[in-house]
């Protein structure tokens, strides 16, 4: 019988404080997602402000998790709750897929690295 997969979830809102409820919508979601696909949730992070900041608390706590091996899978709402830096946000996925963690969105589905290099170097060669 397979082990269940471990998932931590990761909420951020390009604003100063929540005051809409965003956040809280964004983990409910993530936690659905996570028991339809029969995940166990271990951990939560979550953070405010901008996509461009990579040095943020709910980032490094994430990597800090990963590294201590207390997650199997990273659940997203979407790719650029992340960041909003395309070359940053690579960097990070890069670190996550190191060590054996992978991704996954309710909208988006299983997310892999292979296919981001694919398309920025697409679009990096276009772009020259």
């Amino acid at each position: 019988m397979d082990k269940e997969k471990r998932a931590w979830t990761y909420c951020r809102i390009d604003a100063p404080e929540d005051a809409h409820g965003s956040l809280k919508n964004q983990k409910k979601e993530l936690f659905d997602y996570a028991e339809q696909m029969g995940f166990v949730v271990t951990g939560s992070s979550e953070d405010l402000g901008s996509g461009l900041d990579f040095n943020c608390t709910g980032l490094l706590e994430i990597m800090k998790a990963a590294g201590d091996g207390k997650m199997d899978v990273l659940l997203i709402k979407r790719l650029d709750r992340l960041g909003r830096d395309t070359v940053k946000t690579l960097e990070f996925l890069r670190g996550l897929d190191q060590l054996g963690i992978q991704l996954y969105s309710p909208l988006e589905g299983e997310i892999r690295l292979t296919q981001l290099d694919e398309l920025y170097h697409g679009l990096s060669m276009v772009l020259e």
